[in-house]
């Protein structure tokens, strides 16, 4: 077995903020570093809502590291049974997520690259996989430019209620099934995993090679640690695999009308968003720090 790996820790803005701007980012990247995080991931929901040389200038100026830019799923954007226009719109803002992580140093686009968050429709088996090769097929001219970019796309399976193609890691690892393994992996968040995952140590093995982002939460999107998640099993379970990416506190804020009805935050999920941050920030220190496992070497 694998020593505990001290991962590095991010936040996106979204705990605060959206959209995200630069205007955002000069207000929350200073504090993130303040507060002691590594990194953060930065959503992309329209192209020029932020601009990749200011935002590399600031992750600079904060000592952060980009760890992603998330990709943003809103109706209109589709790969899979949808009209060619808007398969070639969603594969150029696809495009576009690549060019800024690109510019910014990020080395992942991560998120549900595949369709609109909150679309959902039935399926028999055969459905699903006509489904997958459309998406497949799709999605290969967005992976030929991340390849060249030298960025990874990090596909995200999302819950029952937001999405009816990708629910699962292993629907998702399957769906990948002929694009390269280099280039196209998984996204995994705790909160969808939660739902969907009878264990999320299995879910993690399930992402095994494949796995290239992940972003934590509570079990109802507050701060990771005030919940009733498997933490200590979760993190064994990235050391198992040696992924040494980092943890990525991802949630949003009540006080936004539009991104509170598009994840469904009524009502605020910590004294306030700054604690839900730090809290999250002190337990995933904490739970990194945890004691070897028999036969498991100290870190």
């Amino acid at each position: 077995m694998r020593p505990a790996v001290r991962r590095p820790i991010g936040a996106n803005p979204w705990i605060w903020h959206s959209p995200v701007t630069d205007g955002t980012l000069a207000e929350v990247l200073p504090r993130l570093a303040e507060w002691g995080f590594d990194c953060a991931e930065l959503p992309l929901e329209q192209p020029g809502d932020w601009s990749a040389a200011t935002a590399a200038g600031l992750l600079g100026d904060a000592g952060l590291t980009p760890a992603a830019v998330c990709a943003v799923m809103p109706p209109g954007r589709d790969l899979v049974r949808a009209e060619p226009t808007a398969v070639r719109g969603t594969q150029d803002y696809l495009r576009r997520c690549v060019d800024a992580a690109a510019h910014i140093g990020a080395p992942v686009v991560a998120g549900p690259v595949y369709a609109a968050v909150g679309r959902t429709w039935r399926m028999d088996d055969a459905e699903r996989a006509a489904a997958y090769e459309q998406w497949r097929d799709n999605i290969a001219p967005v992976v030929a430019h991340a390849a060249k970019a030298g960025v990874r796309i990090a596909v995200e399976p999302l819950n029952r209620y937001e999405t009816s193609l990708f629910n699962t890691v292993a629907q998702t690892v399957a769906a990948m099934d002929g694009l390269p393994a280099r280039t196209v992996g998984v996204a995994l968040d705790t909160y969808h995993q939660n739902i969907e995952e009878r264990s999320l140590p299995e879910a993690v093995r399930q992402a095994t090679g494949r796995l290239f982002h992940v972003q934590v939460c509570a079990n109802d999107r507050g701060a990771p640690g005030d919940d009733h998640l498997d933490w200590p099993g979760f993190l064994d379970a990235l050391d198992d695999e040696g992924h040494e990416g980092p943890l990525c506190i991802e949630s949003f804020t009540s006080h936004n009308a539009t991104i509170a009805v598009a994840a469904s935050i009524w009502r605020p999920l910590a004294p306030s968003q700054d604690a839900l941050a730090t809290r999250g920030l002190a337990f995933l220190r904490e739970v990194g720090h945890r004691p070897a496992r028999p036969g498991r070497p100290s870190a």
